[in-house]
């Protein structure tokens, strides 16, 4: 947050005070960060949902100190710890004069350990009556006010650790995430795919639209690339024998940023042995029907004011079918490539000299119809020319066996029935390469994955889905840095 003079001339004076303050604790031989350990018996969520037996009972607590409230010879405050908050109970009777007076000095945001026993106050509050209480780490800089805090999002996203203490609807958002990774996980094993790890440092640019981070390791002396996928390194190891296989991990893009795009994200993806597209369909609907329950509490979700149905069956259009409902565009009346850049042209979509049929059909669809998919829905049978991975329709080979799915009117996640011919991928392959080298871009054939594919990859359904879209839906978050602990920032200047 901006600080205005003034307000800069006061915070100056409070770090001064506190800075003061852990002097004379460290004059007094009680520095605070000398504390090594505390042995917590409970988490305040225990305590309260535990209270039947734990009445009367002796805990000891820990915690971010959050509030306190002076009855003169007596104190209430509330601890804050990773589980939720609880109030203590500080009398001067229980304390002792000097260590009372001690903690009359103590901060808001100071960590501190309390013991003692737990009990109902006359207003009906879970409670902690403290008979010792230590000073675990001192706060140097006061959080913010409580109504007038930390709402600015920028400084939330730069701050998180700060947004984490003072926003109770930040850390649940991250507590969500968590759940959701765990789902996904459960959902995945459950149905008999291996999680595995491949290389997130690449050797090759192999071409594809995404443009890489470049990096340099020093040993060997070698240009590298942060990973844009794990697709070609999943497909070898079904080639070697592991029928299903799925990853969890973060890929790079070295591209812009905006509500849904951030320069590291997390893919999910995964590959099954002797299945197609359509096999992929039937498991993306029924692994994200799953996590919503096992997140949220059920398949229909509140996303920014509309309910999100995630039960199964999603409704199923092709591409063609999609740009005719809802841009009024007939792929069918285009006999040439002249036809349909001329009919993009006259939609005012951008169009390159370039585009074949299938470009100006993707054009279509992305310009005037992705707006429109706010329930889930796939969209499948996409135009060969965008689709160098996927195996093309045997009854149209001007198509192929890809859909990507959209939720909120935004792609979800992408899937293919993989091509596994070898001598169709190389020439897809050095097509793609061509066009990206005539861009500029010192793009290469991968020939190892060209070696994996001539040893034998079977009929292969796979699919790849960002993680960090679901956790927006599913936490009603209308920025991907919402689900980010920490996003890509610009940097102060």
């Amino acid at each position: 947050m901006d600080q205005q003079p003034g307000q800069e001339e006061s915070l100056s004076e409070l770090l001064r005070i506190r800075r003061d303050k852990l002097s004379a604790l460290q004059a007094a031989g009680q520095d605070p960060y000398r504390v090594t350990r505390y042995d917590r018996t409970h988490q305040a969520e225990e305590i309260k949902s535990g209270f039947a037996a734990l009445e009367g009972q002796t805990v000891r607590v820990c915690g971010r100190q959050m509030s306190k409230r002076d009855m003169g010879k007596a104190f209430f405050c509330d601890l804050l710890d990773g589980s939720g908050r609880i109030q203590l109970y500080v009398k001067v009777d229980e304390l002792g004069e000097d260590a009372f007076a001690e903690f009359k000095k103590w901060d808001i945001g100071d960590v501190i350990g309390a013991e003692g026993v737990v009990f109902r106050t006359k207003r009906g509050e879970i409670s902690v009556h403290v008979h010792t209480v230590k000073l675990l780490s001192k706060s140097l800089r006061p959080l913010p006010e409580k109504f007038h805090g930390l709402t600015d999002t920028e400084t939330r996203y730069r701050r998180r650790y700060m947004d984490l203490i003072v926003n109770p609807e930040t850390r649940d958002v991250f507590v969500k995430r968590s759940k959701t990774l765990a789902a996904i996980r459960e959902f995945m094993t459950g149905e008999g795919f291996l999680e595995v790890e491949t290389p997130i440092l690449h050797l090759l640019d192999t071409g594809a639209a995404a443009r890489p981070f470049k990096t340099h390791h020093n040993t060997l002396d070698i240009p590298m690339l942060l990973r844009i996928e794990m697709e070609l390194h999943l497909k070898r190891l079904i080639v070697g024998g592991f029928d299903r296989v799925f990853e969890i991990g973060r890929n790079f893009r070295n591209e812009g940023m905006s509500p849904k795009h951030n320069p590291e994200f997390t893919m999910c993806e995964f590959y099954q042995a002797y299945t197609d597209y359509f096999g992929m369909m039937d498991i993306i609907e029924r692994l994200f029907a799953h996590v919503a329950v096992s997140v949220a509490g059920s398949a229909k979700v509140p996303y920014q004011g509309t309910e999100i149905d995630l039960t199964p069956p999603w409704p199923r259009l092709t591409m063609a079918e999609a740009a005719r409902k809802y841009a009024g565009v007939d792929y069918g009346g285009w006999r040439t490539d002249e036809d349909a850049r001329a009919a993009v042209r006259a939609l005012r979509i951008p169009c390159e000299a370039h585009f074949t049929r299938g470009d100006c059909l993707n054009a279509v669809f992305e310009e005037k119809c992705e707006d429109h998919l706010v329930q889930p829905v796939i969209i499948m049978d996409y135009p060969v020319e965008v689709s160098p991975l996927a195996k093309r329709k045997p009854d149209n080979p001007l198509f192929t066996e890809r859909f990507e799915f959209f939720i909120c009117r935004r792609e979800g996640g992408n899937a293919f029935s993989e091509l596994n011919d070898p001598i169709d991928q190389r020439k897809r392959f050095e097509a793609q390469v061509a066009l990206r080298r005539a861009q500029g871009v010192d793009a290469c054939v991968d020939e190892d994955f060209l070696t994996a594919m001539e040893i034998g990859l079977p009929p292969t359904g796979g699919l790849g889905f960002g993680v960090d879209r679901l956790v927006m839906l599913l936490t009603d978050s209308p920025s991907i840095r919402d689900v980010l602990l920490f996003p890509t920032m610009k940097p102060v200047e």
